[in-house]
């Protein structure tokens, strides 16, 4: 197995920091909280409750394809100079493995590629269980900021 690098532009992370980004969208609104940052991944979660659940009372998918797009999104943004570049998704997509009606889902997301014009990222949904509940793949487009 191969060593683990650090792929994040900046040295010093903490997932504090990033919850802020969060602040009046979607992301404050769903109670994504990230969670913890290794070498190669950040980690995530989201309540199973009435603004994540469908109406048969399971976690609605688009809820955890949201989840794992700010992920990963932001872990584009992360792994570039955000000065000069921006990420945005190109494609995202999702495969629901099994429900969940209560606690928290956390998603872990890792690299699968980090090429100059193209991030494309897996993301795995767990429940409290350590069940997994979906697994997604999100393609971002890494552009020059104008």
């Amino acid at each position: 197995m191969s060593e683990r690098k650090w792929i994040w532009h900046r040295r010093q992370l903490e997932p504090t920091e990033l919850n802020t980004l969060g602040k009046g969208n979607m992301g404050e609104w769903l109670d994504i909280r990230f969670e913890a940052i290794g070498d190669d991944w950040i980690s995530a979660s989201m309540p199973v409750d009435h603004r994540t659940k469908q109406p048969y009372g399971l976690l609605h998918g688009g809820a955890s394809v949201v989840l794992a797009e700010t992920l990963g999104s932001i872990a584009s943004a992360l792994a570039v100079d955000h000065e000069k570049m921006m990420c945005v998704g190109l494609e995202v997509n999702a495969n629901h493995l099994r429900s969940a009606t209560s606690g928290r889902v956390t998603a872990v997301c890792r690299p699968v590629h980090l090429g100059a014009s193209t991030h494309v990222w897996d993301i795995r949904i767990t429940d409290e269980k350590g069940r997994q509940v979906c697994i997604s793949r999100l393609t971002v487009a890494v552009l020059k900021r104008r």
